[in-house]
């Protein structure tokens, strides 16, 4: 899934909205008078100054959390040094400072940068969500950028040749279905069968590290929504998760490649992203906030199914559900009748600019967290659908064009022959948390921060 829905794509092409710590107010809304200090980092950025010395000038916080590329600066490059690295990123691959980590190793003395490559969306994010991206060269740095996202998506023999080390710098949102973290698995599986060595720049999870959910991945429905078996929600970050792929031998024939994980400083389990500092840079055109990671677990199954509007071409992605049909007082009030912890659902109406029912009058619901440790987010969808069969028998939602995606991303095809079933939606969050208890067991000896 991590398409962020198939339509509509073209909208926000390329975009990198900023977020600043503790808001939900992107920078370019921030109306400050042309004396302020936003105005003298603009005038810095214009004049070549250092990006770091513009957000200095600019008043930006130092992140309470040094980034796996922050430690591996200030810890002179130790893995890298004197050798020729190829580099796996896209725009949310930054430090602390907001430099991009490919200017970082470009310019860096000891490392010789001598390649690129993208996943889906592309280096530098201008790829939209599901498009095949092609290889190239990026104008910047003048270096070859290989897609992840096109003919292939494992680095090839030819694409390796020349380069020492892979370092994987990508910002993550906690959801198995999420590519970066398939295009993770399978890089390390090429680095292995090449003999290249694997660098790992580690990142928070923007969903903690406490939350896992979901039963783990069936490989009979393995995809590149689902690469490897761990939960919906893994409660991972990509070094832990790097660390558990390799060492459970999950990549083709179970090979291991020469793993080291640069950890951050200063990031604990129970941090939420606000709580890091760190500003957040949308890791694709419909995940603007690092909030939207959450909602992405509570709605984007369903959406996957394209018989329900979730927001995605609307203002709001993945906290709306709705359709034309549907009354919003009526579902909001069957689904708040349910007394699900830490959430509400508001009555309204909305009509989305393109994706699932583009420009047509969606009545539905607004998911509103009221106590995100105590949600279980991704049993929201499963309610909804619960809900929306109760009141609306009538509407198809699994009408046979997508159910194999539904079944690829939920890891098994039992939820959706559960809930095509009419079984109690009890019965399939049972099915749905199935594993979640011998997974986090089996995760723990993978775990590098408290």
């Amino acid at each position: 899934m991590h398409r962020d829905h198939q339509a509509g794509q073209k909208h926000g092409r390329g975009t990198r909205i900023l977020t600043r710590p503790g808001t939900s107010r992107s920078y370019c809304e921030w109306r400050w008078p042309a004396q302020s200090a936003c105005f003298v980092a603009l005038t810095l950025l214009l004049s070549g100054a250092p990006l770091a010395e513009a957000q200095r000038a600019s008043g930006w916080p130092t992140p309470r959390v040094k980034l796996g590329v922050d430690v591996l600066v200030e810890d002179g490059y130790k893995p890298l040094a004197g050798r020729q690295v190829g580099l796996i990123t896209n725009p949310t691959g930054v430090a602390g400072d907001l430099q991009p980590t490919i200017d970082i190793l470009h310019r860096a003395a000891r490392v010789q940068l001598v390649a690129l490559f993208g996943p889906e969306h592309g280096v530098r994010g201008d790829a939209p969500a599901g498009d095949k991206v092609e290889d190239g060269l990026d104008s910047p740095t003048g270096l070859p950028a290989y897609s992840l996202y096109g003919k292939t998506r494992k680095p090839t023999r030819e694409m390796l040749r020349g380069v020492d080390v892979l370092v994987y710098d990508i910002q993550d949102i906690g959801a198995r279905s999420y590519t970066y973290i398939s295009t993770l698995a399978v890089a390390m599986e090429a680095a292995a069968e090449n003999h290249v060595d694997f660098v790992v720049l580690d990142r928070p999870n923007p969903c903690g590290g406490l939350r896992v959910e979901g039963r783990p991945l069936d490989l009979k429905f393995q995809s590149f929504v689902g690469q490897v078996p761990v939960p919906y929600m893994h409660g991972m970050t990509v070094g832990e998760l790097a660390r558990m792929i390799n060492e459970e031998g999950w990549n083709k024939d179970g090979v291991k490649c020469n793993l080291h994980v640069v950890p951050m400083r200063g990031w604990r389990r129970d941090m939420t992203w606000d709580q890091t500092g760190l500003a957040w840079i949308p890791t694709s055109p419909h995940i603007p906030r690092a909030d939207t990671a959450l909602f992405y677990s509570a709605t984007g199954i369903i959406g996957e199914l394209e018989t329900l509007s979730i927001g995605v071409g609307y203002t709001l992605p993945f906290e709306l559900v709705g359709r034309p049909d549907f009354e919003p007082h009526r579902l909001a009030a069957e689904l708040n009748a349910r007394g699900l912890a830490g959430v509400y659902f508001r009555p309204l109406h909305y009509q989305p600019y393109y994706a699932a029912f583009a420009k047509q009058n969606c009545g539905g619901v607004q998911v509103l967290l009221t106590d995100r440790e105590q949600v279980e987010l991704t049993a929201v969808q499963f309610h909804v659908l619960d809900a929306i069969r109760k009141l609306y028998p009538q509407v198809e939602l699994f009408t046979g064009k997508r159910d194999g995606m539904f079944d690829k991303v939920c890891g098994t095809d039992e939820i959706r022959k559960l809930i095509v079933a009419g079984r109690p939606v009890g019965e399939v969050l049972a099915a749905w948390r199935d594993g979640v208890d011998a997974f986090k067991a089996r995760r723990a000896k993978y775990l590098l921060y408290e």
